[in-house]
């Protein structure tokens, strides 16, 4: 007699305790950063950083995950922006009921809603003509922002005021500590959001429409409809980051939908590293700390900007995420220690290039646009003499001396390198055998 046993086979998976810790570690972070950086400039700077981390992450659904070079994303951010500074002024007067907390959520369905009205269109197409319909777009809607002053408030913009209502549990959104917490619960849930769209089947197939439309095609999907509606989701976490910015700042102006702004989301997300989630992370926090901290420090700052972001495409085309990712491997097999001599001697023959460009650089600055005040220049602690041959001689021989030692330490760790991947590809296949 046999028995035939219909009833469900349940299987569990293992528990990921690596990605549960890394989340936690994330939510810490988030948790403990007012604690460690007290100040309220540190504060504001965490802000930045929090609104950041999520508009560079909702424009990598479409540059890294579906590889949509856009040049106009920061058009649902700053739209989002927007309607959250009209809904915060409408809840002030009194004609609407909406908790501040909640605001955000509006950005984002703004940030929703007109990726969709844009989207169709501009998703039909995809590579380089993609990219100019983006381009075009966002080109539109700046424009606009100048000609409709009632809607964006012209080159004054909108200002708004976030404490509003009655306090609910002490909470007013005055104190920017309280902002802060605001903004790193957005950030949490709106990156583990993020994180579990790119382990759908959507996200799946959006990876392979990037990689190989005409098989997806093949197989049966329609890679414009899946390229629209990514779009959509990445158009409601920006509006969402937009939605926080209006909070935070208490003003909106047109230059949130301008070309500065998107051409910084591209820029800081290939910087982080497109091919990776967390390299939008490293991005965002990058951008902060350019736009705030490195623009107060030199005049000469886009300079280096685009210096850093040569080298970087010359080098490193998968952005510093890429890097941590190459030497966690060779960490994995225990070879790092190999290398950190060879680490420590490029950090400083650049480190002594860097100085004696940087001196050449804020020296010319100098000259050109601060003549007036005299030849001395304040760099790094000394003061130089714009004028003089002995402060353009030495920072000239400092960048050829740290030349010529770059170049040896940079031969001798690349011969380290590549003796440490072969050794790394004999124990795989070692392991492979047994």
């Amino acid at each position: 007699m046999t028995i035939d046993d219909t009833r469900p086979a349940y299987h569990f998976k293992p528990l990921n305790v690596g990605r549960w810790i890394v989340w936690s570690l994330f939510a810490l972070i988030l948790l403990l950063a007012p604690v460690w950086w007290t100040s309220g400039f540190a504060l504001t700077m965490l802000s930045q950083m929090g609104i950041a981390i999520i508009a560079c992450l909702a424009y990598n659904m479409l540059l890294g995950q579906g590889g949509m070079l856009s040049f106009g994303h920061a058009v649902y951010s700053g739209l989002g922006s927007f309607l959250a500074i009209h809904t915060l002024n409408l809840v002030s007067a009194g004609k609407l009921w909406l908790p501040v907390s909640l605001v955000p959520l509006v950005g984002g369905l703004a940030g929703l809603f007109f990726a969709f009205l844009l989207g169709y269109v501009t998703t039909k197409k995809s590579g380089t003509t993609f990219a100019m319909i983006t381009l075009g777009v966002g080109e539109l809607v700046w424009s606009m922002a100048l000609m409709l002053p009632e809607f964006f408030g012209g080159e004054g913009g909108i200002s708004g005021n976030r404490v509003i209502g009655e306090p609910f549990l002490g909470i007013t959104f005055g104190p920017q500590i309280q902002v802060y917490y605001l903004i790193a619960v957005y950030c949490f849930l709106s990156t583990a959001a993020m994180f579990a769209f790119t382990r759908t089947p959507l996200g799946r197939i959006l990876n392979a429409v990037r990689d190989n439309p005409e098989r997806v095609e093949f197989v049966g999907y329609n890679t414009q409809v899946v390229r629209f509606l990514a779009f959509m989701a990445s158009g409601f976490f920006a509006g969402i980051a937009g939605g926080l910015a209006a909070i935070n700042f208490e003003l909106v102006t047109g230059e949130v939908v301008g070309a500065h702004r998107s051409g910084a989301y591209l820029l800081f997300v290939f910087l982080g590293g497109a091919t990776f989630f967390f390299g939008p992370i490293i991005g965002a926090i990058l951008m902060v700390i350019a736009l705030v901290l490195l623009s107060e420090w030199t005049k000469a700052w886009l300079l280096y900007l685009g210096l850093v972001f040569l080298f970087m495409v010359m080098y490193a085309p998968g952005g510093f995420a890429s890097l941590i990712m190459m030497n966690l491997r060779v960490a994995a097999f225990g070879k790092l220690r190999q290398l950190w001599t060879s680490y420590l001697a490029l950090a400083g023959t650049g480190l002594t290039v860097l100085l004696g460009g940087a001196a050449m650089v804020e020296m010319t600055y100098h000259l050109q646009m601060n003549a007036a005040m005299g030849p001395d220049v304040r760099f790094m602690g000394a003061t130089l003499d714009a004028t003089g041959l002995d402060a353009w001689f030495g920072a000239g021989f400092t960048v050829v001396l740290g030349l010529v030692l770059f170049e040896v330490a940079r031969r001798a760790f690349k011969q380290q390198w590549d003796q440490t991947q072969e050794e790394i590809e004999k124990e795989i296949k070692r392991r492979e055998s047994l």
